[in-house]
């Protein structure tokens, strides 16, 4: 078993529209794609969680569950500011729709590590502080749809 850091190899950009109905996009989607992994500080959230429903019974002192809905997890991702160029905050302004196309083991074509989360941003706020570290700004994300998730990177053009 091959082990990676995801530092140096996953690949984050955003897509303004991706024209699949399963979120899947086209190599010339993510060749156009907004890229974003040089300038992100840290990810949260970006994945899918279930919200079990609890199924006690009278027979028993245990109390087992069964699936439920399932939810995205809170998102957002966290960069660092640029002091010469407002590309990124562009955008992402607040009310932008697109996608999140996370690339898991770098662009790697038929690889099966490609996740795309259609989003709407939330919102968009300067990390304001007096410790010694890099400006960043955050976006939070609302997922708006069920994302594609483990899909195959297409081939290079």
């Amino acid at each position: 078993m091959g082990r990676f850091s995801r530092k140096g190899v996953t690949k984050i950009l955003f897509a303004d529209t991706v024209a699949s109905t399963a979120y899947i996009p086209t190599r010339a989607e993510i060749t156009g794609a907004t890229a974003l992994t040089k300038a992100i500080a840290s990810v949260e959230g970006f994945s899918l969680e279930n919200q079990e429903i609890e199924t006690p019974d009278l027979e028993s002192t245990f109390t087992s569950k069964i699936p439920g809905d399932d939810q995205a997890a809170d998102s957002s991702l966290t960069f660092y500011e640029d002091d010469a160029e407002d590309t990124l905050e562009e955008a992402l302004a607040k009310g932008t729709t697109g996608f999140i196309i996370i690339l898991r083991k770098g662009d790697v074509p038929t690889s099966k590590s490609m996740d795309v989360y259609p989003v709407r941003v939330a919102s968009k706020s300067a990390a304001i502080t007096v410790d010694n570290e890099a400006a960043k700004w955050m976006v939070k994300f609302s997922i708006t749809d069920t994302p594609a998730l483990d899909v195959e990177v297409p081939a290079a053009a």
